[in-house]
């Protein structure tokens, strides 16, 4: 997944705001941290305030159920 990508979907996430969006928040920081790192999660974070909706900090480690 490209980091634009996964800033689109975030967005998404962002905009409707619930507990099952902040799930889904988590399966893509996962899928970025795999593919990316934690350098890239944590700019998502603080460019989309992640902290403020769903309460997800810098630092924080995100693992995909899908990682092998």
């Amino acid at each position: 997944m490209t980091l634009d990508k996964a800033r689109e979907m975030l967005q998404t996430q962002v905009t409707m705001g619930s507990g099952y969006n902040r799930n889904s928040a988590r399966l893509i920081l996962g899928e970025v941290m795999r593919e990316h790192g934690q350098a890239a999660v944590d700019r998502l974070i603080g460019d989309l305030d992640l902290t403020h909706v769903f309460g997800f900090r810098k630092g924080d480690v995100f693992t995909s159920p899908y990682a092998k």
